[in-house]
C-alpha cells in the first residue's frame, strides 16, 4: 500500500496563497489596466484637443492621463515587490515540503538517480517553480482581465472596431500558445534530462578525477561533458529565438488590429456617425494591449518549463510514497523506544521483497534466526538479493512475511526503533567534513575524550590518530584524508559508540586491497564481537571461516545455508 505524504501536487504547491499574493495579482491587473487607459486617454487628448475646445474640456482627460501615468508605475513596483516577496515566502514552502518528501523515501526510493541529477532536481528544478506565479499565472490573469476590458470598452464606442479587436487577440493567443507549445513539448523535458546528466558527469569526475588523470580518460571525459553541455545551449538559445520570433509575431498582429480598427471605423467617422476623439481612442487601444497580451505566449511557455521542471521533482520525490518503500512517520519515534539495553533476537520467517515497479521478488522466502553474539557471513555474487535483504533489516524497503526483533513485528515499530537495534555500515561509509571528534560524536554527543579514544583504539585506529594529532585532526570532504579502511574503522567505532545490538558490515572490503582484507575484517569482527554484538557481514567474496560462527549464500534471491 501507498501512504500519502501530501495530497498536494508540486505545481500547486508553487502557487503563493494569503494577502500578500492577491496584493500582487490586483496591482498587476492595476498596472496593465493603468497602461492601457493611459495610451488610450493619450490618444483621445490629442485628437480632442486638435479641435481647440475650451480647456475645461480637455482637464479631466489631463488629469486621468497623469493619473493613469503615476498609477502604472506605482502599481508595477507593488506588483514586483508583493509578487516577489510572495514568490520567495512560498519557494521556502516548497522546498521543505520537497526535502520532507525525500527523507521520507530516502534512500530506498530514489532509485537510480545520480548524485548530480538529484541535486539539479532539488535545487535548480526546485528554483524554476517560483516562475509560476511571477511568470504565468500573473500575466495570464493581467492579460484575461485587462483583455476583456478592454473589447467591452471598445464595443461602447464601436462594435465593429471591438469585433476586429478581439479577433486579434484570439489569433494572437493562439498562434502565439501553438507555436510555444509545439517548441517547448519536444525540448523542455529532454533539456532538463540534459542538465541532470551534466551534474551527474561533473560531480563524478570531480569525485574521481585522480582516476580520470591516472589512466588517462580525463581528455575524454571532459570531451563529452562539453557535447552534453553544447547541447543543453543549443537547445536554450533555440528557445530565445523563438521567443524574439513569437513576440514579434505578436506585435505585428496587434499592428494589424490597428489597421483593422481604422478601416471599420473610417466610413463611421467621415459620415458622423462616430466622433472622431473616441475612435482614436479605439485606435490606441490595441497598441498597448498588445503589450500586455504578448506576455501570454511567453507564459504558456514557461508554464511548459515549469511543468517539466515540476514533472522532474515529483518522480524522484512524489507525494505518495512508492509501494515496497517503508515511509518514514510524520512523528518521531517515543524516546522510550530507542533505548536498548542488552542484546535482541531478530527471526525472519519466508521473508520476501518486491522493489516499486519490479515484475519479481528481489527476495524470495527468506528464513533466519540472528542469534545474540553470532557472527553470520551472507554471501552470493551481485545481484543475488544480499543488498534488498539488508535494505528490509534495516526497514528501508517493506517486505512480506514475519521479521519479528526480540518477538516484536519490525511493521509494528517505529523505523527508528528498528534502526536503533540494527545498525547499518553502508560499503561507502559517510564519513563528515569535520574532525576525528566530531564524526564520532555524531554518534553519542555525550560521549567523553577518553571514551572516543577508547572506542578507536578497539577498532585500530589508536596510534594513527595520535600520529595524526589527536581527535581535532581533520578528515577532510568525504573522508578523503582517510583511506577506505580507515573509513570503514571510523564507521564501527561510531557503530560501537552508539551501542548496536546488531552490527551488519556492508562489503567491508570492497575497495580494500585483498592482501589487507583479511587484517580489515579481523580488526572489525573482532572488536563487535569483542563488544557482544550480533554481526553480519556482507561480502560477495570468501571470508575467513576461523572469524564466523554460520555461513549463509544467497542465489537468485533465495537463500542457501552451506
Amino acid at each position: 500500500m501507498t501512504r500519502e505524504a501530501r495530497p498536494t501536487s508540486v505545481l500547486r504547491l508553487a502557487v503563493p496563497r494569503g494577502a500578500g499574493w492577491g496584493k500582487a495579482v490586483a496591482a498587476g491587473v492595476g498596472s496593465a489596466l493603468c497602461a492601457v487607459a493611459l495610451l488610450a486617454a493619450s490618444g483621445y487628448l490629442i485628437t480632442r484637443a486638435a479641435e481647440h475646445p475650451p480647456i475645461l474640456y480637455l482637464t479631466l482627460v489631463m488629469v486621468g492621463v497623469r493619473a493613469f501615468a503615476l498609477g502604472r508605475a506605482a502599481l508595477r513596483y507593488v506588483d514586483r515587490l508583493a509578487g516577489h516577496d510572495a514568490s520567495f515566502r512560498q519557494l521556502a514552502v516548497v522546498r521543505t515540503e520537497m526535502y520532507r518528501r525525500l527523507a521520507s523515501v530516502a534512500p530506498a526510493g530514489l532509485g537510480s538517480t545520480g548524485r548530480g541529477d538529484l541535486l539539479t532536481r532539488l535545487v535548480t528544478d526546485t528554483d524554476r517553480l517560483q516562475d509560476l506565479p511571477i511568470r504565468v499565472v500573473g500575466p495570464l490573469v493581467s492579460a484575461g482581465v485587462v483583455a476583456v476590458l478592454s473589447v467591452v470598452a471598445v464595443a461602447l464606442v464601436s462594435v465593429p472596431a471591438a469585433l476586429v479587436l478581439l479577433l486579434a487577440l484570439a489569433v494572437a493567443a493562439l498562434l502565439g500558445s501553438v507555436v510555444t507549445v509545439a517548441v517547448a513539448r519536444r525540448s523542455d523535458e529532454r533539456t532538463a534530462a540534459d542538465r541532470g546528466r551534466v551534474a551527474d558527469l561533473v560531480l563524478d569526475t570531480v569525485r574521481t578525477l585522480d582516476v580520470f588523470s591516472a589512466y588517462g580518460t580525463l581528455d575524454d571525459r571532459l570531451a563529452q561533458i562539453t557535447r552534453l553541455d553544447e547541447r543543453v545551449t543549443t537547445a536554450v538559445r533555440r528557445r530565445g529565438t523563438v521567443e524574439s520570433l513569437v513576440g514579434a509575431l505578436v506585435g505585428l498582429i496587434g499592428g494589424g488590429a490597428v489597421l483593422g480598427i481604422l478601416l471599420v471605423g473610417a466610413p463611421a467617422v467621415v459620415s458622423g456617425a462616430l466622433d472622431g476623439p473616441l475612435w482614436a481612442l479605439a485606435v490606441f487601444v490595441p497598441l498597448a494591449l498588445f503589450e500586455v497580451v504578448g506576455g501570454v505566449p511567453l507564459a504558456v511557455l514557461t508554464f511548459r518549463r515549469v511543468q517539466a521542471a515540476a514533472d522532474r521533482v515529483e518522480r524522484v520525490v512524489p507525494a505518495t510514497v512508492p509501494e515496497g518503500i517503508v515511509a518514514e512517520p510524520d512523528q518521531p519515534a517515543d524516546p522510550a523506544a530507542l533505548a536498548v539495553e542488552g542484546p535482541v533476537v531478530v527471526s525472519l520467517r519466508d521473508v520476501s521483497v518486491r522493489w516499486p515497479g519490479a515484475d519479481e521478488d528481489a527476495v524470495a522466502g527468506v528464513s533466519l534466526d540472528l542469534r545474540p553474539g553470532e557472527v553470520v557471513v551472507l554471501q552470493g555474487p551481485s545481484g543475488s538479493g544480499k543488498t534488498t535483504l539488508v535494505d528490509a533489516l534495516v526497514r528501508f524497503v517493506d517486505h512480506r512475511g514475519s521479521y519479528t526483533i526480540d518477538g516484536v513485528p519490525a511493521r509494528d515499530m517505529h523505523p527508528d526503533a528498528v534502526r536503533a537495534r540494527i545498525g547499518l555500515i553502508e560499503q561507502d561509509p559517510f564519513v563528515f567534513d569535520q574532525s576525528v571528534r566530531q564524526n564520532l560524536l555524531f554518534a553519542r554527543d555525550t560521549a567523553t575524550d577518553d571514551e572516543l579514544l577508547d572506542v578507536l583504539e578497539r577498532v585500530g585506529l589508536g596510534r594513527w590518530v595520535e600520529r595524526r594529532g589527536g581527535l581535532d585532526a581533520g578528515v577532510g570532504e568525504r573522508g578523503v584524508l582517510v583511506s577506505g579502511g580507515q573509513a570503514h574503522r571510523l564507521a564501527l567505532a561510531r557503530a560501537l559508540l552508539h551501542a548496536f545490538p546488531v552490527l551488519v558490515l556492508d562489503e567491508p572490503t570492497a575497495d580494500i586491497d585483498p592482501d589487507l582484507s583479511d587484517a580489515l575484517l579481523r580488526d572489525l569482527v573482532g572488536a563487535a564481537r569483542r563488544a557482544g554484538r550480533t554481526v553480519v557481514v556482507v561480502s560477495h567474496v570468501p571470508v575467513p571461516a576461523d572469524l564466523v560462527d554460520r555461513t549463509l549464500r544467497m542465489r537468485g534471491g533465495r537463500l542457501v545455508t552451506t
